[in-house]
C-alpha cells in the first residue's frame, strides 16, 4: 500500500470562498455557490461540553500575541460567532448533552488565534475539565437544519480532547485528508498542546475555577494522504509463486551440499586408505 502526501494551502481555500462571497452573479445562484464552496473551506469549529461553567470572553487575536487579562473572572466581550445546541448522546440515545459551538481561527497568513475564559463558580469533582472538539466546516454547521444530527455525526466520527481549569492551554491544529480506496474522503484533526499555568492574582476567595485556551493552526497546509491498493489476485499468485521458487532453490542447495559433503568424505577416506596401504 502506498500513501503519497499532497499538501494544499488553507488561505488559498479561504480566499476562493470570500471571492465568492463578494461577488454573487445571481441571488439564488450566488446563495448556491457560496454554501457549495464554502462546505469544502476549512473553516474549522470548535464544539465545547462545558457542564456548569460559563463562557466569560472570546476575542480573535493576531500575530500569537495575546493582550493581558483585564478583569479575569468577570465578563468580558464575547467577539466571536458562536451557537448554542442540545442534542442527545449518538452513544446512549438517552443523555442529552448541551455543547458551545464556537467558530475557529481562519487567517493563517495573520496567525489568527481564538482565545477563550471559562468560569466554573463550584464543582463536585476532584478535577475540573471541558471537553471539546474539533470538526473541519463550521460553515456547513451554520447552513445545516439538522444541527443536532450534524453534531451527533460530528461527535461520532470526532475525537474530544480536554483542557484544564487553572492553566492557559494553547492548542495548535493541524489537519490530515485521506482518499479511500472507493473515493470518499475522511477528515482528522491533530493537534499539539502547550500547558501554562495561571497565576490567580485576584483578593476574592478562590474557590472557583478559571479555564483559558487558546486555538491557532500549526501551519498553513492540509497533509493529503491517498490509499492506493497495489494488492490484487494476480499480486497474490506472483507472491505465492516467488515463495515456492524460493523453497525450491533452497531445497535444492541443500541436495547439492549433501551431495558434495559425500563426495569430500569419500575422497578423505580413499586417501585414508592409500596412507595404510602404503606403511603396511
Amino acid at each position: 500500500m502506498l500513501r503519497p502526501e499532497v499538501s494544499a494551502s488553507y488561505q488559498e481555500l479561504s480566499e476562493d470562498v470570500e471571492r465568492v462571497s463578494e461577488n454573487p452573479t445571481d441571488e439564488r445562484e450566488g446563495e448556491m455557490e457560496v454554501h457549495e464552496d464554502a462546505s469544502s473551506v476549512i473553516l474549522p469549529g470548535i464544539a465545547f461540553y462545558p457542564g456548569k461553567a460559563r463562557l466569560l470572553s472570546c476575542k480573535h487575536h493576531y500575530y500569537d500575541h495575546i493582550p493581558p487579562l483585564i478583569n479575569p473572572g468577570q465578563p468580558g466581550v464575547i467577539g466571536c460567532t458562536t451557537q448554542r445546541i442540545n442534542y442527545t448522546d449518538p452513544f446512549t440515545n438517552q443523555t442529552m448533552k448541551y455543547a458551545l459551538v464556537v467558530q475557529g481561527p481562519r487567517d493563517v497568513k495573520k496567525k489568527e488565534l481564538v482565545f477563550l475564559q471559562f468560569y466554573l463558580n463550584e464543582t463536585d469533582q476532584d478535577f475540573s475539565a471541558i471537553d471539546y472538539l474539533l470538526f473541519s466546516s463550521f460553515q456547513e454547521f451554520i447552513n445545516s437544519p439538522e444541527k443536532a444530527e450534524f453534531m451527533k455525526d460530528c461527535e461520532s466520527s470526532y475525537s474530544s480532547w480536554k483542557f484544564s481549569g487553572g492553566f492557559r492551554t494553547w492548542v495548535k491544529m493541524s489537519l490530515v485528508k485521506t482518499k479511500e480506496e472507493d473515493g470518499s474522503e475522511t477528515v482528522e484533526f491533530k493537534q499539539e498542546t502547550s500547558v501554562v499555568n495561571y497565576i490567580d492574582q485576584r483578593t476574592k476567595p478562590r474557590s472557583d475555577q478559571l479555564f483559558f485556551v487558546v486555538f491557532e493552526w500549526k501551519d498553513p497546509f492540509i497533509q493529503t494522504v491517498q490509499d492506493i491498493i497495489t494488492a490484487n489476485p494476480w499480486n497474490m499468485i506472483a507472491l505465492l509463486c516467488g515463495i515456492f521458487l524460493a523453497l525450491f532453490k533452497a531445497a535444492d542447495f541443500a541436495k547439492l551440499s549433501v551431495k558434495w559433503m559425500i563426495k569430500i568424505r569419500k575422497r578423505h577416506l580413499k586417501r585414508r586408505s592409500q596412507v595404510m596401504n602404503h606403511i603396511n
